[in-house]
């Protein structure tokens, strides 16, 4: 008897690369890989989209549409190449209107996308009818999903057989169009037997002529196991990825599933050992420069209690080193599992694993439900949607009051759509503004990646990959570069502004007291002055306020950017604005005076 064929998705370049370095790699680095990849046999391929979209500007100084057209070249016209929407947000962390929804799924099939595998992290079935409709309108083949996890004990009312054949369910009757249904778990989560029974279930309801995937992280160290679980209950496809970029946070690895399979009646994409080795050779030579977060590559056996995504856990935890906290990562996962379970159990994969980790980031931080964040805020307040069970009611209400937002029941959707700062007009209208060419790719890199977004297209991106031959000239240099650096005198800490030649800097102790610099320092508070302090590590976005404006409680002085939040910095009383203590792209740690009110 023949063996069961399965397809293959190799999920590598980019959730393996999301999982591991946070999205951070460079496309001249990995695309030798990319060829050893094809030559190994391998057609299917996972190569854009979801935070790989962003992560590319927001990082890398690269166009993730060029990135895209040069894959498809390497690859050849035949090669199923997928990405990963999120419904109605698309590749962005809020949701798109219709017109940009649209657009999304122009573009990627412009630049060589085949298959979007498209989910809604709540399993809103009305936050994925427009997307597929369009997915499908421009030629591409769609991928509808239905998201998975484990809750933490105790909770219930969710994330079961039953609730994954209601949304199955859902999907079919609604009548959006699908080539394949994908079962995704992005934290790795859902035990064996629970995926066993919901593989069953699909291929009961579908028929046999329905394509199902089944895609897991090793996160929590079951992920071999599931797949064999899947195996047996009639799944048609899986996700893997190949060394150094599988296990731990990522997907099983190529080689590590072809030995699970040996002797069992199953063909896993026709993939060849020896092949496969020579590939994996090849992409460890590529990523030999590239820093491993040590974390990547562990399994995490508190994981299943606070659910945290193989692709955001590390994109997290790079950001936390970035910003200089990291010693609070473990209390920051920690934290997670009482956000989950008060947040209505939407499922633990961006954009709500991003909502959840900021959320947990500000309790261990802030102090629990002091600060809201605001996409967990607006998640609980429903204006993402409805969640799998009702938030809980005291989180709602401190949500409303902080975000100052009533809750709401109508569609996400409609929502955006109704928001004039979401349509196609306000972009273009703000490309010309900053004099940047007007392109239908040019409109949706600012709209999904905003302020970052404007910066790419004006020259004006970040470069931030951890390569270890960098890592180790900076250690091994004499003297500190221009920038924004914490130094610590006598146990105190200081914010210091360095720079070459004679430019004006500025010293502020983090405790808000100021050092005397040589030259004009920042006016400090006295008598019936009032210091405003950032809550958290991270850039200045934008100054809102300048020096003699009058604010009055509660008003916006300037928004922070930290771990993909906005944070608004607020005037704490009315009074008029005595001095702004810090420029905009400046780095802030936690604690520090960014204004003086009088």
């Amino acid at each position: 008897m023949a063996k069961k064929f399965i397809d293959v998705m190799d999920t590598t370049f980019r959730d393996g690369f999301q999982s591991v370095f946070g999205g951070r790699v460079l496309m001249e680095d990995f695309f030798p890989a990319v060829e050893a990849a094809k030559m190994a046999g391998i057609n299917h391929f996972e190569f854009g989209g979801g935070a790989r979209f962003q992560s590319l500007y927001f990082y890398l100084r690269e166009d993730a549409f060029k990135m895209m057209d040069k894959f498809r070249k390497i690859v050849g016209p035949d090669a199923n190449l997928q990405t990963l929407a999120r419904g109605v947000n698309t590749v962005m962390l809020d949701t798109g209107s219709k017109e940009l929804i649209d657009l999304h799924a122009k573009m990627f099939k412009k630049h060589g996308t085949t298959t979007i595998r498209n989910f809604d992290a709540l399993n809103d079935i009305e936050n994925l009818k427009y997307s597929a409709e369009r997915i499908t309108h421009h030629g591409l083949k769609h991928e509808a999903v239905v998201t998975m996890m484990d809750l933490p004990p105790g909770c219930h009312g969710a994330h079961n057989v039953e609730f994954y054949e209601k949304t199955l369910r859902n999907i079919m009757d609604s009548g959006l169009p699908y080539d394949s249904i994908c079962f995704k778990d992005a934290s790795g989560t859902s035990n064996p037997q629970k995926v066993f029974e919901t593989i069953k279930m699909a291929r009961k309801l579908l028929g046999d002529d329905t394509h199902i995937r089944l895609h897991t992280h090793e996160t929590a160290g079951v992920s071999v196991a599931a797949y064999m679980a899947a195996l047996e209950a009639g799944v048609d496809g899986i996700d893997m990825a190949a060394a150094p970029v599988s296990g731990g946070t990522s997907q099983p690895d190529i080689l590590t599933m072809l030995h699970a399979t040996k002797g069992m009646n199953y063909d896993l994409g026709g993939l060849e050992l020896g092949k496969i080795l020579t590939y994996e050779k090849e992409l460890q030579s590529c990523l030999s420069d590239y820093f491993m977060p040590p974390e990547a590559t562990m399994v995490s056996p508190i994981i299943p209690f606070s659910p945290m995504p193989g692709g955001a856990l590390t994109a997290n935890s790079q950001m936390m080193r970035d910003n200089g906290i990291m010693d609070k990562f473990p209390d920051v996962i920690a934290a997670m599992q009482e956000v989950v379970e008060k947040g209505g159990y939407g499922t633990s994969v961006t954009p709500v694993s991003q909502f959840y980790f900021q959320q947990a980031l500000n309790n261990v931080m802030q102090g629990p439900w002091k600060a809201i964040a605001p996409g967990y805020g607006k998640m609980v307040l429903g204006y993402f949607g409805k969640t799998p069970v009702a938030p809980d009611p005291e989180i709602v209400k401190i949500a409303s009051e902080q975000l100052k937002l009533e809750p709401t029941t109508e569609k996400a959707l409609d929502l955006a759509d109704a928001d004039p700062a979401k349509s196609l007009e306000s972009w273009i209208n703000r490309l010309k503004d900053e004099d940047i060419e007007i392109t239908e790719e040019n409109i949706f890199i600012a709209a999904a990646c905003q302020e970052k977004g404007i910066a790419f297209l004006k020259g004006e991106g970040e470069l931030n990959v951890r390569k270890i031959s960098e890592m180790k000239k900076d250690c091994e240099g004499s003297s500190m570069g221009n920038g924004n650096y914490t130094v610590v005198v006598d146990g105190q800490k200081f914010s210091v502004q360095v720079a070459e030649g004679n430019a004006d800097i500025q010293v502020t102790a983090v405790n808000g007291e100021s050092a005397a610099a040589e030259t004009s320092a920042a006016p400090v508070a006295s008598g019936n002055d009032t210091e405003i302090k950032a809550l958290l590590p991270g850039n200045v976005w934008k100054i809102v306020a300048n020096p003699g404006q009058s604010v009055n409680e509660g008003d916006v002085v300037m928004i922070l950017e930290s771990m993909k939040m906005e944070i608004d910095v607020v005037a704490p009383r009315g009074g008029v604005v005595k001095s702004i203590n810090v420029a905009t792209n400046d780095k802030v740690v936690e604690g520090q005076v960014v204004a003086v009110l009088g």
